[in-house]
């Protein structure tokens, strides 16, 4: 069974800061996987999609079906990981959740007022805009969580709180199992 620390929030709510930082302080080994990793290597024909050779609308449910595959994969082999991902679409929670089954899943909620959201999506400039707010507004909703952090506490805290947690052994989430779906 590995472990996965699944940081789920708005795009820009600082998963990826958190990430960086619970890597460096947990006491395990713990590969940190997120879409973003596979954009910035170059793996997806990123420039094309965007100069209209591709439309990433015919090529987004493949390629997170092989994600989300990837992830089982990464799990079953023994890698612990530290996931960063925004459920934006439905369906994606169940397929995980039954994906990740047999490993002990920490799904952890990473909130960020949307005007500290905002400033942040305009400021990287390799967002849509508007993405946040909308992801804001919707993907926290019906999911329980093992933990929820404030970004706007700072990395140390937030890692601190989630080590805590993590550390407790108490899973109540959606990936627990001792919940409905």
């Amino acid at each position: 069974m590995a472990h996965v620390i699944f940081l789920h929030g708005a795009s820009s709510s600082g998963k990826s800061t958190i990430a960086k930082a619970l890597q460096e302080r947990i006491e395990k080994p713990f590969w940190h996987i997120s879409i973003d990793h596979l954009r910035d290597a170059g793996m997806l024909p990123t420039e094309r999609f965007k100069n209209g050779d591709f439309r990433w609308a015919d090529s987004r449910a493949a390629f997170f079906d092989g994600f989300h595959g990837s992830l089982k994969a990464f799990a079953d082999a023994g890698n612990n990981l530290i996931l960063e991902h925004i459920l934006d679409t439905d369906g994606w929670l169940e397929t995980l959740s039954d994906l990740l089954a047999s490993h002990d899943v920490f799904f952890v909620a990473v909130h960020c007022p949307l005007e500290l959201l905002i400033e942040r999506e305009t400021a990287r400039g390799d967002r849509t805009v508007g993405s946040a707010k909308r992801d804001f507004e919707t993907i926290h909703i019906g999911k329980t969580y093992d933990v929820e952090l404030q970004s706007t506490d700072g990395a140390d805290a937030n890692v601190e709180t989630l080590l805590l947690a993590w550390r407790s052994g108490s899973r109540v989430s959606n990936f627990s199992g001792l919940i409905a779906n």
